[in-house]
């Protein structure tokens, strides 16, 4: 039974697929990017939620509007009445799938400082400030931020730095306006939320007001809004519902994946399912449940989403790929070479010193046995096509320059002869000698082309050239297996292979890499291109 291998046409089954491969890939990026967007969305909370992008060194930002909702506080009690407060719609639709919802603390604080803008605003800056609800407010104030640097609500999620910029801001805006020297952080805080300090001057006074409450909404509210509290699952880690997000995908690549390997084991008889599962292991990865398990594996995405976009014809890394494994070869092309071509030079100057040049020529003598596996003496028939080809082929292509160059050298030989100086010197005799070595150099180029054509043709001719042959060979065997010869030889040849070797990887080691490479690829680019 012979087993019968199918070899499919690919082209236009290739073309009829494509738009799934496009549809699949489409999908595998996108949902690589939501792995992405998950994995970093922690870390990137600050931009996604005010837009605002800082620039290292600096205090400038360049600010990336993103739309605003009113988004549902979840993180007052559940039996206080709802409320909204306005957020991006960025972090409103995700602080939920990271279990993300504002800090209460701070979100206190920045309520109290609301209640005391809008009392103000009410009632004007001289009577709200000096009414009791507005010292009530101012009270609270500096009681909480107390509390925001004693207890710092920032700690749970990592951000303590975030409190330590908000506390030297805030030192540094107050020992600017006050000129005091030594100032902590937290009599910072009492003195910014007071109108009557004995310790001193009058600080939110109806000139200062607007100009410090202003201040306040530009540096620290932005710094305060960032903070957050981020719930606990059971297992002990930070909560994510990205996995309701991601199953729908996995399940989408899971089915595509065994629809696609029970085709392919179809498809080709030598295949089996499994067989043809090991074939696509590169699209594993994308319905491993990572998300449930290790969700920073997920990333290994990239290699099967790469490889589809790239068979979908959507982008092009082949340029990639080829820069990629070039810069690979540079790298190591210049050590393996050396350590190829030192190792076979070694070899065969250990083979040389082991005489087994001698054993080489030893069998090499016409006098052992050969043997003959076709029945046809191929020296003959070499000898015999060589012959045809350069009597049929090349020597009438290159007659006129053969006869150039001899009747220069007869001309040259003659014109050395006082006699033929002499006679071509005559009158009405000077151009009868060129024109009878033109002829005769000729008819001598004539009769040699007749008689190799005849030779060619003549069976004993070819005979004989192929005795030559074999004379020739077996005579040089036979004089190169003399003692004193096989000896110099030995030698002679051990010296040029080191030589060589000492020579090659010195201008191996002189020539850059990096040069070749380029070199091999501008020939590649001025090749014609093969449809």
């Amino acid at each position: 039974m012979t087993l019968q291998k199918y070899v499919p046409n690919p082209r236009p089954s290739r073309r009829k697929n494509l738009w799934f491969e496009r549809v699949m890939a489409i999908a595998a990026t996108v949902n690589l990017t939501l792995v992405v967007f998950d994995l970093t969305y922690v870390s990137w909370r600050n931009f996604w939620l005010q837009g605002n992008i800082p620039i290292p060194f600096t205090t400038t930002k360049i600010h990336v509007p993103i739309p605003m909702v009113d988004c549902r506080d979840r993180s007052v009690e559940f039996d206080a009445p709802p409320r909204t407060i306005r957020q991006s719609a960025i972090t409103c639709a995700y602080d939920p799938v990271k279990g993300i919802e504002p800090n209460r603390d701070t979100e206190q604080y920045l309520d109290t400082v609301q209640q005391l803008e809008d009392l103000v605003f009410q009632q004007g800056v001289t009577v709200g400030l000096q009414s009791p609800q507005g010292q009530r407010l101012l009270t609270q104030l500096q009681q909480q931020s107390t509390e925001m640097i004693t207890l710092n609500p920032f700690e749970a999620v990592g951000k303590s730095g975030t409190l330590e910029k908000i506390k030297n801001t805030m030192r540094d805006r107050v020992r600017d306006r006050t000129k005091l020297k030594k100032l902590s952080s937290s009599q910072a805080f009492q003195i910014f939320w007071s109108t009557n300090n004995p310790t001193a001057p009058a600080y939110l006074t109806p000139a200062t007001w607007k100009e410090e409450m202003t201040w306040f909404n530009s540096k620290l509210r932005p710094l305060l809004a960032t903070n957050y509290y981020r719930s606990i699952g059971e297992n002990g880690e930070p909560t994510s519902y990205f996995w309701i997000i991601d199953a729908p995908f996995v399940t989408l690549f899971f089915l595509e994946f065994l629809a696609r390997t029970f085709y392919v084991s179809r498809r080709y008889v030598s295949l089996n399912w499994l067989d043809a599962m090991v074939w696509r292991w590169y699209d594993v990865p994308l319905f491993l449940p990572f998300s449930l398990l290790m969700p920073s594996l997920a990333l290994l995405r990239v290699v099967p989403t790469g490889l589809r976009l790239h068979q979908a014809e959507l982008v092009d890394f082949q340029a990639i790929n080829a820069r990629a494994r070039q810069g690979f070869v540079g790298a190591i092309a210049e050590e393996i070479t050396e350590v190829v071509v030192v190792q076979v030079v070694n070899q065969l100057q250990d083979a040389v010193r082991r005489g087994e040049l001698s054993q080489f020529l030893e069998r090499s003598s016409t006098s052992r046995q050969y043997v003959d596996i076709n029945n046809i003496n191929e020296v003959e028939v070499i000898s015999k096509q060589l012959m045809r080809l350069v009597v049929h082929q090349t020597l009438p292509q290159v007659k006129p320059e053969l006869e150039a160059l001899l009747n220069h050298t007869v001309s040259s030989i003659l014109n050395q002869s006082p006699a033929y100086r002499g006679l071509t010197a005559l009158p009405g005799v000077g151009a009868v000698p060129a024109q009878i070595t033109e002829r005769l150099v000729s008819e001598v180029i004539q009769a040699m082309y007749n008689s190799l054509q005849s030779g060619l043709e003549d069976e004993k001719s070819a005979q004989l050239t192929a005795q030559l042959v074999q004379k020739f060979g077996s005579t040089f065997m036979a004089e190169a297996r003399q003692q004193d010869n096989l000896e110099e030889l030995q030698l002679l040849i051990s010296d040029l292979l080191e030589e060589i070797k000492i020579n090659y990887i010195q201008r191996l080691s002189a020539e850059d890499a990096t040069m070749v490479l380029d070199q091999t690829r501008r020939i590649k680019q001025q090749m014609p291109v093969n449809h």
